[in-house]
């Protein structure tokens, strides 16, 4: 296919597209440009609560744009909870928490049968899967048989009890959290369900400036802050749609095909070096995940295409939990996002 395109940048043409269509870039950037004003107005609500933790905000933007699910890894206390539970509020959805023990068991989470003893029939109750927004809280704490009752779930939208099957309501969302400092009885993610993930964003502290703000917010006789409904789930679902028609140039789409290859390969993209420090490499959803991604934060910039930055900014997320390092890479102290922003750097721009 030719490229009509003479700037990634700054489209100046109606491109083609793979479909043999074309692109009016002009007319998708107006559309954006108005069915993304939302953003603004979500930003300025969870302002209100959540103060500093912008990209961990901005992440999950992207995770319920791009119809995916995001794995937080960070301390306690850095507003995971707080952050969901105010976006749940925001758009008008329903939101659950389920705190991950040894003890759970997969019924806890999506359901189960009940035996009705004047009907004398078996009933199904719905777990807490069954709401738009669910916090996996320390996700890692419970054992492999819990944690793949999401696995379902997070990939098919669907929830199996008994025989029978149920849709879950969209958007569904997952966020998972996982505790860094206490490892001691936990299980870790095995990597089939790692990559169902989105992203997985590594959390750091607050600021001096935004911990003291954080400080009077919680101690005010005002009371805490809270955010006011200023969405319908359903302009989630038409966004996602809109999110899809966002142009993706096919310089774009080999470029993150080069990145994501070069997770498995690298010797081949002249990263030798990085050889013997991969274990594995990205999965095919890893470039599904950076193209949706990709789309994903054009649109909360308010641009109609796909640009080189949009894929850069996204990639850390996107792979940080899918390439593998060896032993030899951790006996050396290089860690897989000294390996990723290498691979970002090295691969050629479009």
């Amino acid at each position: 296919m030719e490229n009509n395109m003479e700037d990634l940048n700054t489209p100046q043409s109606s491109p083609s597209t793979s479909g043999g269509g074309a692109v009016d870039i002009q007319a998708l950037n107006e559309l954006i440009q108005q069915e993304s004003a939302f953003i603004d107005a979500i930003n300025m609500e969870m302002g209100k609560v959540i103060i500093g933790q912008h990209y961990m905000l901005e992440r999950l933007m992207i995770a319920l744009l791009a119809n995916g699910h995001i794995l937080l890894e960070g301390v306690p206390g850095l507003a995971k909870t707080l952050a969901i539970n105010s976006l749940a509020t925001t758009i008008d959805g329903s939101f659950s928490r389920i705190q991950f023990t040894p003890d759970l068991l997969p019924a806890d989470v999506i359901g189960t049968m009940i035996y009705n003893q004047k009907q004398e029939s078996f009933s199904v109750k719905k777990g807490p899967v069954f709401n738009n927004f669910i916090l996996a809280d320390e996700i890692n704490r419970a054992p492999a048989k819990v944690q793949s009752a999401l696995l379902e779930a997070m990939q098919e939208r669907q929830v199996t009890i008994g025989d029978s099957t149920f849709k879950l309501e969209e958007p569904f969302l997952v966020m998972a959290t996982q505790n860094p400092i206490d490892q001691e009885g936990t299980y870790p993610l095995p990597e089939a369900q790692v990559d169902r993930f989105m992203l997985k964003v590594v959390l750091d502290y607050p600021t001096r400036e935004d911990e003291k703000l954080i400080i009077r917010n919680n101690v005010s006789s005002v009371g805490f802050p809270k955010p006011n409904k200023i969405l319908k789930t359903a302009q989630i679902n038409k966004a996602r749609g809109i999110v899809k028609q966002i142009y993706m140039d096919e310089k774009i789409e080999r470029y993150i095909v080069d990145i994501v290859h070069a997770t498995r390969n690298p010797a081949e993209c002249k990263l030798e070096n990085l050889e013997p420090l991969i274990g594995f490499g990205g999965s095919p959803r890893a470039s599904i995940s950076l193209g949706m991604a990709s789309k994903a934060y054009a649109f909360m910039q308010k641009r109609g295409y796909v640009v080189p930055e949009d894929v850069r900014a996204v990639a850390m997320d996107i792979l940080r939990h899918r390439v593998g390092i060896t032993y030899e890479a951790e006996a050396e102290n290089i860690t897989v996002e000294t390996i990723i922003k290498e691979i970002i750097n090295k691969v050629d721009v479009p």
